[in-house]
């Protein structure tokens, strides 16, 4: 099956956010990657291919403040802000999406779907549910506050990744990390704004998980959760709560992949993705 790649752009008031596009030729529907806080568009590369070499469009989205979206002058990154975006991007497709969202993107598309039931087609969590570990969260944050210092080479970095992913295979060479990396003034640095970290305290905390489970408890499309079998972030008490609040949502674990589920370990996330939208999700005539 021929597919074609290209670069596109969405201008918004405040940002104009990036995207990649792989587009089959005759497309079975769209599917909209989301990436987790701090990562890129770039960490769906292998699921975007394999999505429109099996018929989807597969559009990944740099997320405002990442990668080469724009890095908005208030440093708005709140949640509002982030599903005002997706809803945009949504509303300029040709067709409602399949949303597909981890962490952070995952998130934003819960809130997004469960608050505008027309939204998207269907909706695959991936390792996000409304209930998040604390400790887990918290060990995101330290990684990502490591970094903030830049590091002396891609080699510091990817020894960085794999000191807190250690079940994850180490790249033969760093140089893939370059997408997600830019150097200045001899130094690599993580390829988003380091304005976007942010703790919530907890009443901040309590309020978003409380407007999450009233999005999750509101989905009507065929849902997925894909949850790392690892993860510190969704524990088994998240997941059951999730299928609580979705009694039509499937869930599966990954076995050995941690909260980077399509990051450790593609092969198994993108069968279990493709699996679901052959089974629960209807084809554009």
């Amino acid at each position: 099956m021929a597919v074609a790649h290209d670069r596109l752009t969405f201008a918004r008031r405040d940002v104009t956010l990036a995207a990649d596009r792989w587009a089959p030729d005759r497309p079975l529907g769209t599917v909209l990657l989301l990436h987790g806080g701090g990562q890129t568009r770039h960490s769906w590369q292998r699921t975007g291919r394999r999505l429109a070499g099996h018929g989807w469009t597969a559009i990944a989205l740099d997320a405002r403040g990442h990668g080469d979206s724009d890095w908005p002058a208030d440093a708005d990154y709140g949640m509002d802000a982030m599903v005002a975006d997706l809803r945009e991007v949504a509303a300029r497709l040709d067709d409602p999406p399949v949303l597909v969202g981890a962490s952070m993107g995952g998130m934003t598309a819960l809130l997004a779907q469960g608050e505008d039931p027309g939204l998207g087609r269907a909706l695959v969590l991936v390792d996000v549910t409304p209930r998040i570990e604390p400790a887990g969260t918290a060990e995101v944050a330290a990684f990502m506050r490591s970094g903030l210092d830049g590091f002396d080479s891609l080699e510091d970095a990817a020894a960085a990744v794999m000191a807190y992913n250690p079940n994850r295979r180490r790249p033969p060479r760093p140089d893939g990390l370059r997408k997600n990396l830019r150097e200045r003034d001899g130094r690599w640095y993580w390829h988003w704004d380091p304005r976007f970290l942010h703790t919530p305290g907890d009443a901040e905390q309590a309020a978003q998980t409380r407007r999450a489970r009233a999005a999750a408890a509101s989905l009507t499309v065929p849902t997925l959760l894909v949850r790392g079998g690892d993860s510190r972030i969704v524990s088994p008490a998240g997941a059951r709560e999730l299928l609580d609040l979705v009694p039509h949502a499937e869930i599966v674990d990954v076995r050995g992949a941690g909260h980077m589920v399509a990051g450790d370990d593609n092969d198994v996330f993108a069968q279990r993705l493709l699996g679901f939208l052959g089974d629960r999700v209807t084809p554009l005539s």
